[in-house]
Parts: C-alpha cells; sequence; structure tokens
C-alpha cells in the first residue's frame, strides 16, 4: 500500500510538515539522508526573535514540533521589546543543538503514523502532471498519494571557504542533492540560486571572558508551547563583544579572497543576515560591529560566533577572530563557510504550497527563496495540512494576512516572489496588532480544532484559556473601583486621581496601570488563570480601540479576498489591464482580487477593470 505523504527532508520545514499530516491521519514516510540529523539547527542554536518567535508559538497553536522543542532545549531565554508595550513583545530561547534535535525526535516518534527511512530521494515519480512516488539513489521506487519537498540548501549545494575551495554539500559533512535538482530542472521549474553563510565556532575555555560583556536570560515562566509545560535544562549566559577597526582592517586587506567578493559565488545572500564582508563593505562608516558569543550546549564549551559569517579562507577567520576583543588566543573549532544552493521562485507555487505545474507535490522552506528555522517550520505545517487535503480531494487550507504571520509569509513568497532569501519582520504585516505572540492560541487553535489537529486533551486545554480570557475581559467590564480603591495604585503608576467610581476596563486603558492590580485594590475574587491568560487578557482591554480599527480592515480584506479569480482566467487577453498588471498576473495567477492587489505593478484601476471582466465572463456564461 503506497504512503499517502513522503516528506523529503527532514530540517525545520520537514519535521512540521511530517508532524502536521500524521495528525491528519495521514501514512507518512519521512525520508532523510541521515536519521542523526533530524531536526538539525544548521546555523544558530536559537529559535524565536523579533515576528519569527511569534511564528513559533503559531506552529505550536497548530500542532507543531518547534515550540515543544525548544522548550526542552532552552538553555538562555529573553523576552526582546520588554521597554516597548506587551503587544510588540518577541520571545526568543537559545537552544542547545543536541538537546533540540533529540527532542524534535521524540516528538515525531510519539506519532504512529510517521515512518523513517535513511535514503536519499534521486528523482520524484511522476504520471503526467502528478508526482506519484519518489526514487531513491539506490534505485527503490516508493509510491505515494503526495510529496511535500523540503531540501533546504541541498539542491546542487556547494560550501565556499575562500574563493579556492569549494566542496559540493548541503552542509558541512552532508553531500548534495544533484540528481532531483536536475529531474525538477528537466520538468521545467524556473530555479534559482542562492547563498547563505554561517560564522566560525570557537572554544569557549579559550576565550577571556573577564573582557566581555555577560548578557544573563531571564527566568520567565515563558513557554513557547501552550498545550505542553517542559521543565528548561540548566541555564547559560551569552557574551558581548565587538569587531572593530582591527578586525575591519584584516577583512579590507582579504576582501579579495572571499567566497563573496572574489568571484567565486554568483547567488544573492540575506540583506538581513549578512557577512562580515558585507558589514565592511556596506558600512564602512560603522566604527564597529557588535559580536555575540552563543553556547552551542550544555556538554560542550564550543561557542557560535553571531555576528562574524563569512566565506574568508580559515587562516584569515582565525586572524580576524584573535584581533576581537577577549578573542585574542581563541581557538577555532571549525571555519565559518558559506554556501550556494538552488531555489525555486515561490510564484510557481499556488497559495497552499502545492507547485502549480505538478500535482500533490509541495515545496516547504529553503526551497522557496526563505531564510530562517521559523519561517521554514511556518511552511512545513501549510505543506504538510494541504498534502493531506489536496490528496483527499478535500479544499485546501489558506491563512490570511490577518490570520498569522505564516499566512503573511507564504502570501508574500507566493504573490510578490523573493529577490532575495527572504526573512520576516514585523514590517511585513498589515495586522502586526492582531498578530501577536500572546494571542497565536486564540487565532489558529480554532483552525487547528476544526481541522482536526490536535488532541483530545490540547483541545481542552486551548477551550480552558479562551474561556479563562473571555472571563477576565467580562470581569473587567462588570468590576468598577472606588477612588479610595484606584487612586493609590494611580499614584505609583504617576496617573491622574479619579473623583469618581469607575470601571476596571477603562482604567486599565491608561499606559501604566495593570489589570491585575486593579482586581486587587477592588478585592475583587479572580478565577485561577495562568500568566498567559492574564496579558492576553490585558492587551485586549488596553488596546481594545486600536484591535478594533485593524479587525474591520482585515473584514475589509476578507470580502477582496471572497471574490475568486477564475484559475483559467485569460489574462494576456485582457485588453482593459495594462501591459504589466496583464504579465504580472499571467505568470501569479492569484485566486482573489485580494491576492492580485498585492502583485506589484498591478494598480487600483487595474482591480476595477478586472472586476469588471470576471463580471462580464459570469454573466456571459450564466
Amino acid at each position: 500500500m503506497p504512503h499517502d505523504v513522503i516528506v523529503i527532508g527532514a530540517g525545520h520545514a520537514g519535521t512540521e510538515a511530517a508532524t502536521a499530516a500524521a495528525r491528519l491521519g495521514a501514512r507518512v514516510l519521512l525520508l532523510t539522508a541521515n536519521l542523526e540529523t533530524i531536526g538539525q539547527m544548521s546555523c544558530n542554536p536559537a529559535i524565536g526573535g523579533i515576528a519569527k518567535g511569534t511564528v513559533a508559538r503559531e506552529v505550536d497553536a497548530l500542532g507543531g514540533i518547534m515550540g515543544r522543542a525548544a522548550d526542552r532545549a532552552t538553555i538562555q531565554f529573553r523576552m526582546l521589546n520588554r521597554s516597548k508595550g506587551p503587544a510588540v513583545w518577541a520571545p526568543r530561547a537559545q537552544c542547545d543543538r543536541a538537546l533540540y534535535r533529540s527532542a524534535a525526535r521524540a516528538e515525531l516518534e510519539r506519532h504512529a503514523g510517521i515512518e523513517f527511512l535513511q535514503a536519499t530521494a534521486a528523482a520524484l515519480l511522476l504520471d503526467g502532471e502528478r508526482v506519484v512516488g519518489v526514487r531513491t539513489t539506490v534505485g527503490a521506487e516508493i509510491p505515494a498519494r503526495a510529496v511535500v519537498l523540503t531540501a533546504g540548501t541541498f539542491l546542487r549545494g556547494r560550501i565556499h571557504l575562500g574563493t579556492g575551495t569549494q566542496v559540493p554539500a548541503g552542509r558541512a559533512g552532508d553531500p548534495p542533492a544533484v540528481e532531483l535538482a536536475e529531474q525538477l530542472e528537466a520538468v521545467g521549474l524556473a530555479v534559482d540560486r542562492f547563498k547563505t553563510g554561517t560564522p566560525p565556532r570557537i572554544d569557549g575555555r579559550s576565550v577571556d571572558l573577564a573582557r566581555l560583556e555577560r548578557q544573563d536570560g531571564e527566568t520567565s515562566g515563558f513557554r513557547f508551547s501552550h498545550y505542553v509545560r517542559a521543565e528548561r535544562p540548566e541555564q547559560r549566559p551569552c557574551w558581548i563583544t565587538w569587531a572593530g577597526e582591527p578586525v575591519k582592517e584584516i577583512i579590507r586587506a582579504h576582501l579579495h579572497e572571499s567566497a563573496l567578493y572574489g568571484g567565486a559565488i554568483a547567488g544573492r545572500g540575506p540583506r538581513y543576515c549578512p557577512s562580515v564582508e558585507d558589514k565592511i563593505v556596506k558600512f564602512p562608516d560603522a566604527e564597529r560591529h557588535q559580536v555575540f558569543l552563543e553556547p552551542e550546549g550544555l556538554a560542550t564549551s564550543e561557542l557560535y560566533v553571531n555576528g562574524l559569517s563569512t566565506s574568508l579562507p580559515a587562516d584569515v577567520q582565525l586572524a580576524f577572530l584573535h584581533a576581537v576583543p577577549g578573542l585574542e588566543r581563541a581557538h577555532m573549532t571549525r571555519p565559518g563557510y558559506a554556501i550556494e544552493y538552488d531555489y525555486y521562485p515561490p510564484q510557481q507555487l499556488t497559495p497552499w504550497l502545492e507547485v502549480k505545474a505538478i500535482e500533490h507535490l509541495f515545496f516547504a522552506g529553503q526551497i522557496n527563496g526563505t531564510t530562517g528555522y521559523e519561517e521554514a517550520a511556518g511552511q512545513g505545517v501549510i505543506a504538510g495540512i494541504n498534502a493531506v487535503r489536496r490528496m483527499r480531494g478535500v479544499e485546501p487550507v489558506v491563512l490570511g494576512r490577518d490570520a498569522g504571520y505564516i499566512g503573511v509569509l507564504v502570501d508574500d513568497l507566493v504573490t510578490r516572489g523573493v529577490d532575495e532569501p527572504y526573512r520576516l519582520f514585523t514590517s511585513r504585516a498589515e495586522y502586526r496588532l492582531l498578530l501577536r505572540q500572546d494571542n497565536a492560541l486564540s487565532r489558529l487553535g480554532p483552525l487547528a480544532t476544526e481541522l482536526g489537529l490536535l488532541t483530545d486533551p490540547e483541545r481542552q486545554e486551548r477551550e480552558r484559556r479562551a474561556a479563562a480570557e473571555d472571563q477576565l475581559i467580562a470581569l473587567a467590564g462588570s468590576t468598577s473601583v472606588t477612588p479610595d480603591q484606584a487612586n493609590p495604585l494611580l499614584a505609583v503608576a504617576e496617573e491622574t486621581a479619579i473623583a469618581e467610581r469607575q470601571r476596571v476596563i477603562d482604567l486599565v486603558r491608561r499606559p501604566r496601570v495593570g489589570l491585575r492590580p486593579l482586581f486587587a485594590a477592588c478585592a475583587v475574587v479572580v478565577p485561577t488563570v495562568c500568566e498567559e491568560s492574564w496579558l492576553a487578557a490585558e492587551i485586549e482591554l488596553k488596546y481594545a480601540g486600536y484591535l478594533a480599527r485593524e479587525r474591520e480592515s482585515a473584514q475589509r480584506l476578507a470580502e477582496l479576498t471572497e471574490f475568486a479569480l477564475p484559475a483559467d482566467l485569460p489574462y494576456a487577453q485582457l485588453q482593459s489591464l495594462s501591459t504589466e498588471a496583464r504579465q504580472k498576473l499571467e505568470r501569479v495567477r492569484p485566486a482573489s482580487l485580494a491576492q492580485a492587489g498585492r502583485i506589484p505593478g498591478v494598480s487600483p484601476s487595474d482591480l476595477q477593470n478586472l472586476v469588471l471582466e470576471v463580471v462580464r465572463r459570469r454573466r456571459s456564461a450564466a
């Protein structure tokens, strides 16, 4: 009997795709070249950050494993943006690389529907324009009803270390996937090259820590997972230093030896995670660049040198490391390197991540031109869900831009495409006040329940939290405080005193006034509620007016989304549209008017004429 879904690749996209498919009851084969590297953190061992932390929570809300694995591997936690309002807080966890990998494997093995196979995919089995399985490099043919390809940097991957060392590899120590890449190009898919990189690692025992700034984490009880509360391992500090003029001088002198600047690499790199060579060239006036030394794990003294990603030769890397304060005697355990790889411009995908040209084939992760573990995981969830739904003949799931950062991510990819490795930021979302880390469960938990992604205990936990938050909000609306009760609290918060009784719901909207202190001031009996429910309820109350406006805007977008565009609409023949709009609409083939409106080059007048064209054709067909 064929597998329902084969997932090729077991990184962050592949593990989430396999988990989502298995939660929907599919029989899944997770195929990877090395079972020991399932869930591998190939670059920085960290989860979360601005926007990314919210994605990790969204993945968890949908039943994914990233949050659970991160919680079990966190050796330092920080909530970024604490100095700003809680609506923009961003969780970030420094992880033990080995613990994360073992936790991800354990989560996968909890699902009886997932089988594992150590093998390398050589080709897809095709029946016309539909994928029907996979052939491995040893000739085994494995049938399947759908395939999710999450190849990361492995498709014709090539490592660069200076201009003279080039090694075919998907990452250090792992061979690339060449045959599969050649097949995908041969069947007509557009392909391009990107590059990314990694910094050197050093032995922490050789670092002069006394010269560095110590950065400890928080003792917060926060967890990425909504459903499971794991015990954290022992916590560790990070360290901060700087790359100043001595480092810059070394790099400038050897810039011609860099794979990137010496002409060995043609692919474009990530704008927001630049190599140290990029920093020196593009920001010549910067006096110095910050460097973070981050622990690789509890069982090793190795440190990740965040901020010095490079493709310079190993001897040059050692020289500039020794020019960094505190690293004068550092022992380099592994050199940094750049890696160049194939990706497939994502406008070739549907909004549910299915390849338009090959039915039941889904792409997720860096193969779509993204960078980052969280972006890969978010795509993996969507691809896994829809691989199962499409093979069952059920309508695919498309997350709206107001539903989650995952929705923003996927829509950006398939509508706008990429011209450099894509990274999520809060600025990419129109409704970022709606898309907060604290409300990921209330936003996506109902969908997870509806789709059947959650177990009964997980569903009950979601319902319990939702009821608790609703109860707090209702209590704030029905409870009032007297001046005698409220004014001492308002004085501490440096807020204006009140002269008559007011409702809690009105006072909590003041910037420095908290919900819990107000309830305590009037001695109201409050149900036992977890810390996250307090935070979510307070934000909903404090920003109620702003949230209402964003929800109204999102509703208008939903109305545009409901205006569906026929899949076979002959855009090239619609003379009422501009030439640029016809060309771009033909390439993307948007599913709705809202998606068409987000395509660069499609003007408001083009949209208006597009509506008229669709309505005219509907009338003609009636």
